[in-house]
């Protein structure tokens, strides 16, 4: 029975922005960094609040939105734009330090910043958000809060391809002669300058950080698990688009068994394995999990975080794991899709309890990384493959075309397979080398923390192995300005 968390209980549990203060301070304790340093890393450098208003339904309607700046180490400045009712100034500057660590973790070139609207998407007509999307978009952009060398947003909550493509629409309106206006924005569909993977990037990387972490015998160790990914019982809570390409790849490409999925409305079991793809087309016709046929639906879906499973993978909310049911909660591993799915208070309790935190600051960092190839695109003005993928597959045929002489001057009648040839002759596309890139980034960035974590007896869990990580990479950004 999930126990609701009493006043008390309330009190004692950090809010997210302090929860992303802890785990830094925590950090930089274990850091040799000067305190004038910490600090400058700590603050967030400055958040713009807009209110501005747009004539819908026959009348004015005032909307808030936020563009927080955390860090200008590097610049631009990379994060996405919820839309959501709970959005507020705490939230997105938590968001931004995230960001900020988050790209200096995985090597991507930009400060962090984030930004927010507070507002439902599900409440208004399309045509209705694109014209709250251009004003908004219109307010940043002329305060250079938007732009491809400054500042660049991306989809987030509430927000995707479509969002992405009105504000880079209403760049290029606003700048009509900058060569580089699509590089202001990423996450844009193809036909508007976006790039092959980046909507099911974040996923993707959930899945590659899950790879990676079955590689280390060391840390399967330390969350009590053996062997692989394949057969592995796995609880997904969120299948929005990270929640569902994670599941979706898991269980396709890894042999992992989607035994129970968790939304806003009720939770769906099925130790046997839940087909993802049946319960998403489900979802998106019914509005729900209620009533799925092919599942035992539990209509207290927040019950399933406390099931026994290998995998628990939060894809939602920040603070779905607190202190009302962390000690409740019996998956060895946690992987946080989503940021900040596990307070600070909860964080202390899992860690008593043994349990293996892979942290949101590297495991959804799928997103910000493909996003970086797509920034990249854009300025470059090339689609990736373009140039040096015919050249591959004719330098390839050359090495086939001399394998099958050499087998046919042995004339023992072996011959080399049409399976093989087609693999071996294709040259990379756009989506393979975007995989392949974001395969690399989220192995090297899980060897930093993993082997940090592993060589000081002082640094607790991956969490704030991470955390060091990226901080010190951030420190040596600002001693390279000469702070």
């Amino acid at each position: 029975m999930n126990v609701p968390m009493t006043g008390q209980t309330m009190a004692a549990e950090p809010s997210f922005r302090h929860s992303v203060d802890m785990m830094f301070n925590h950090a930089v304790g274990l850091m040799d960094l000067p305190t004038g340093l910490k600090e400058k890393i700590r603050v967030c450098n400055a958040t713009y609040t807009v209110r501005f208003g747009v004539r819908l339904r026959g009348q004015i309607q005032t909307f808030t939105g936020y563009r927080a700046i955390h860090s200008e180490h590097m610049e631009p400045v990379k994060g996405g734009i919820r839309y959501a009712m709970g959005v507020n100034q705490d939230e997105v500057e938590a968001l931004a330090a995230l960001m900020t660590y988050k790209c200096a973790l995985v090597e991507a070139p930009f400060g962090g910043s984030k930004g927010g609207l507070r507002i439902d998407p599900r409440h208004y007509e399309e045509h209705e958000l694109e014209a709250i999307t251009r004003r908004f978009a219109y307010e940043l952009i002329k305060r250079d809060l938007i732009h491809p060398s400054q500042n660049v947003p991306a989809p987030d909550m509430g927000t995707g391809e479509r969002e992405m493509a009105w504000i880079a629409d209403q760049y290029a309106r606003i700048h009509t002669t900058d060569i580089n206006a699509r590089a202001c924005v990423t996450g844009k569909p193809l036909n508007a300058g976006g790039i092959h993977g980046r909507v099911e990037a974040t996923g993707r990387g959930v899945q590659y950080a899950l790879r990676e972490f079955f590689r280390h015998p060391e840390d399967m160790a330390a969350a009590r698990l053996t062997g692989k990914l394949d057969g592995k019982r796995v609880i997904v809570q969120g299948l929005g688009n990270v929640g569902f390409h994670a599941a979706k790849f898991l269980s396709e490409e890894d042999g992992a068994k989607i035994v129970g999925v968790i939304e806003h409305d009720g939770g769906v079991i099925d130790p046997s394995g839940i087909d993802i793809e049946s319960l998403r087309g489900w979802i998106t016709d019914n509005g729900g999990v209620k009533d799925y046929p092919h599942a035992q639906v539990i209509p207290e879906g927040a019950l399933l975080l406390e099931e026994e499973c290998d995998i628990l993978i939060p894809a939602a909310l920040e603070g779905t794991i607190n202190l009302g049911n962390a000690e409740r909660i019996r998956a060895p591993l946690i992987i946080e899709a989503a940021n900040g799915p596990i307070t600070a208070g909860a964080d202390e309790v899992l860690r008593r309890q043994g349990t293996v935190i892979i942290p949101d600051l590297y495991a959804n960092a799928g997103g910000v990384t493909v996003s970086y190839f797509e920034w990249v695109k854009n300025l470059s003005h090339i689609r990736f493959g373009r140039m040096q993928r015919r050249q591959e597959e004719a330098r390839h045929q050359l090495v086939v075309d001399e394998l099958e002489r050499i087998v046919e001057t042995m004339g023992n009648g072996t011959t080399l397979s049409d399976s093989f040839k087609l693999k071996y002759l294709k040259g990379a596309d756009e989506l393979e080398l975007v995989r392949s890139g974001l395969d690399d980034t989220m192995r090297v960035a899980y060897q930093s923390m993993s082997d940090l974590w592993h060589r000081r007896a002082d640094v607790p869990d991956m969490r704030i192995a991470a955390y060091i990580v990226a901080i010190e990479r951030v420190a040596n950004g600002y001693r390279a300005k000469g702070l």
